[in-house]
């Protein structure tokens, strides 16, 4: 994809199943990718074996960096290169009637999706701004940020503040010429929404009613779409969310 060799790309998230599918993705289009993850290096392996095979002059290195840790996010960019882009991908869902949604699963979700990946972005943009480099920040949005979807308020939530705090920080970056866009995939078969399809025979009845096009997100799709954005074939957009959905937030399901 056009641009994509030689960049400096960044994966929170990065041992996870769309983080990885992001590096494996963009280190075949040789890009020289750093994967960010709270999990330990051992858990990464898999990912590095994955990417070294099948990249072309791309490269992986892995780091343990927990982003909910405001100093440990930037004392990781502090020490690396500046990067082209930064994909604040990191983040949890959990599950919980509304009326059942503990403080402590209500703070989780906000510590991660949101503040962390606040963390993210202002660590990265302030290593791009004083490098005096042009730069990218893709933030890992959901559809979920402007529907309503039972029983994952709190994580709705944080993603719906993710799209502001992506707008905001895009107006006062762009004169810095960093860029700041969203990426909100769908109902992906991956982490939660796996494990329901498998065991919750009532939520495969409503994922099954509610995509237009008949079928869950993979994580390749999703890394499809997060490529793009880092390519030069979006090099006019910020503070955009692109939305990569299947077609679920064009209705309203009970």
């Amino acid at each position: 994809m056009k641009g994509l060799r030689g960049r400096r790309i960044v994966i929170t998230g990065g041992a996870g199943d769309i983080g990885s599918a992001i590096g494996v993705a963009a280190a075949a289009e040789g890009s020289l990718v750093s994967l960010l993850d709270i999990k330990d290096a051992a858990e990464a392996a898999p990912v590095l074996t994955r990417i070294a095979e099948g990249a072309t002059a791309g490269q992986a290195d892995y780091s343990v960096v927990d982003i909910s840790d405001p100093n440990a996010v930037a004392d990781w960019f502090a020490e690396a290169e500046p990067p082209d882009v930064v994909i604040a991908n990191a983040g949890i869902v959990d599950s919980a009637p509304f009326l059942d949604i503990s403080v402590e699963q209500w703070d989780n979700h906000m510590s991660t999706n949101l503040t962390g990946t606040f963390h993210v972005l202002q660590s990265a943009a302030r290593s791009m701004v004083e490098a005096g480099k042009s730069g990218h920040v893709i933030l890992m949005g959901s559809w979920v940020g402007s529907v309503p979807w039972p029983e994952i308020a709190a994580y709705s939530a944080s993603k719906a503040g993710l799209e502001m705090l992506a707008r905001s920080a895009a107006r006062e970056l762009a004169p810095h010429h960093v860029r700041v866009n969203v990426v909100a995939p769908g109902i992906v078969n991956a982490g939660l929404a796996r494990r329901q399809l498998q065991t919750e025979p009532q939520y495969a009845a409503r994922v099954a009613t509610v995509v237009p096009l008949g079928s869950l997100q993979e994580v390749e799709q999703v890394a499809d779409v997060t490529l793009f954005l880092c390519s030069d074939y979006a090099s006019y957009m910020t503070g955009s969310v692109l939305l990569a959905d299947g077609g679920c937030s064009l209705f309203q399901f009970d």
